[in-house]
């Protein structure tokens, strides 16, 4: 580490669907923005990012897009991606330089030519060396998991674009699953609820709020109620209802349902030496998604296994990619390898 200097401008990122967040090596978290990237239509020059494009959301007007340039975990626009990966760079200090190195989280489904994209991003951002490390093994490492013994741990993480559940052990990760069904397909779930049984057109930063602070994937102690304002889909005037925390349980069980069916399938694929761990050690919840009221009880009902929501799941990914920036030699067996093209 000696010859990096306490602080260098290596980097660990976890560049999500939903949120982007940067490690600095001897700083710890030094950003965490939404992946979100407003600009100019004709010239594709970026005008804002992260909270500040996050608040132009819903109301630019016709010369001005606002995107998230990363979708389902993966970049979905290469130019806008890179264009913001350099802004966010730029933005941790004052003296910025270029990254020399990056290690940068990629969900665990990832193809080789999604990978060369995020690689390509961070070399254009000016990266001279790039790592990737799949999210489970990240959160895993992030939450404290000692991920090189001959043990088993599950991880279930949770992000905005895709739900990554992994068992990992030596160093690996045995057996997977990567579903597109996360936070945002949870959001537009509540849209399209208001849309079917209330008649009210609904943003997605509405749909957000109401996830948040009623949403919830099993029975509630005191169940919650909330104020929507919205859009009257019949009259076009705008309107005000209060809904139930139950309504909301209904609106999201869809897609609740499928993550928790993902987990059993995993469950059913992993070896019975590594199952018998997971047993003794239960599950682990990382990602915004865990954060979901219920959640933990639900798969402990559906599972039979002790279920753990990870201290800060929010930040878990990037804590788990900023270890490994910190000790790449230690760390070096758990990075993810690419073909050469």
């Amino acid at each position: 580490m000696a010859r990096f200097g306490l602080f260098s401008n290596d980097v660990g990122i976890d560049l999500g669907t939903a949120n982007t967040l940067i490690w600095q090596r001897g700083k710890g978290i030094v950003l965490n923005e939404p992946s979100i990237v407003s600009f100019d239509r004709s010239t594709k020059a970026i005008i804002a990012i992260g909270h500040e494009a996050q608040e132009m959301v819903g109301k630019t007007h016709r010369d001005i897009k606002t995107i998230r340039p990363l979708k389902d975990g993966v970049i979905a626009d290469f130019e806008i991606a890179e264009g913001m990966l350099r802004a966010f760079i730029r933005k941790m200090s004052a003296t910025w330089q270029p990254a020399r190195r990056m290690v940068i989280c990629v969900p665990s489904g990832i193809t080789e030519v999604e990978k060369r994209a995020v690689r390509d991003s961070a070399e254009h951002a000016g990266a001279k060396e790039v790592h990737l490390i799949a999210e489970p093994m990240a959160a895993a490492i992030g939450v404290g998991l000692d991920v090189h013994e001959a043990m088993g741990n599950m991880v279930v993480d949770i992000g905005g674009g895709t739900t990554e559940i992994a068992v990992i052990a030596l160093s690996g990760i045995v057996s997977d699953e990567s579903i597109r069904i996360a936070g945002d397909e949870l959001t537009t779930a509540i849209v399209n609820w208001f849309k079917r049984h209330h008649n009210i057109l609904i943003g997605d930063r509405t749909a957000e709020i109401i996830k948040v602070n009623v949403g919830s994937a099993w029975p509630l102690e005191e169940e919650l109620e909330i104020e929507v304002k919205g859009r009257d889909m019949v009259t076009g005037i705008p309107k005000s209802i209060i809904v139930s925390s139950e309504e909301i349980r209904e609106a999201l069980n869809e897609n609740v349902t499928v993550i928790v069916e993902a987990v059993l399938n995993l469950l059913e694929k992993t070896p019975p030496e590594l199952s018998a761990d997971i047993y003794d050690r239960g599950i682990v919840l990382t990602g915004g998604g865990a954060l979901l009221k219920g959640l933990d009880e639900r798969l402990r009902r559906e599972t039979s296994l002790p279920v753990h929501v990870a201290d800060d799941p929010l930040t878990a990914v990037v804590r788990g990619t900023g270890k490994v920036l910190e000790d790449l030699t230690a760390y070096s067996s758990v990075l993810l390898k690419s073909k050469r093209y």
